[in-house]
């Protein structure tokens, strides 16, 4: 059996490696997310990413509901071989399911998590459930 790319990403004992979304252009990092080798494999076919969802048990392909998807231009691994980085382009500039540009907009302020990143746009716009 030849080894393949895939077999070079050290895998948790779920079988999914923790993956970062970073934004290409402005280096932001978007988002932390998880993907199985099978999700790694479909997001560098496609292009686009597509994560593994721990609470629904399936393949999430980012932006399906949203339209907010995420074209990959960039995979990296990291020096041990247990965490991907991701660079995308975000379209609609809005990652985050609040409807913020990045997961990241909570700041640590004298003991207090504050928002401090503004919402785009509202959650029930962008999701029709």
């Amino acid at each position: 059996m030849s080894t393949t790319w895939l077999d070079e990403v050290t895998w948790n004992s779920d079988g999914l490696v923790p993956v970062v979304a970073q934004e290409a252009e402005s280096g932001d990092v978007l988002m932390v997310a998880w993907m199985n080798r099978e999700a790694l494999a479909m997001t560098l076919a496609e292009g686009y990413a597509v994560y593994w969802s721990r609470s629904r048990n399936r393949f999430w392909r980012k932006g399906e509901e949203s339209g907010h998807r995420q074209k990959v231009s960039e995979i990296r691994l990291d020096c041990d071989g247990d965490t991907v980085l991701l660079k995308v382009e975000q379209a609609g500039g809005i990652a985050c399911h609040t409807g913020r540009h990045h997961c990241f907009f909570r700041k640590l302020d004298d003991g207090v998590w504050e928002a401090v990143d503004p919402v785009l746009k509202k959650p029930e716009e962008i999701y029709r459930s």
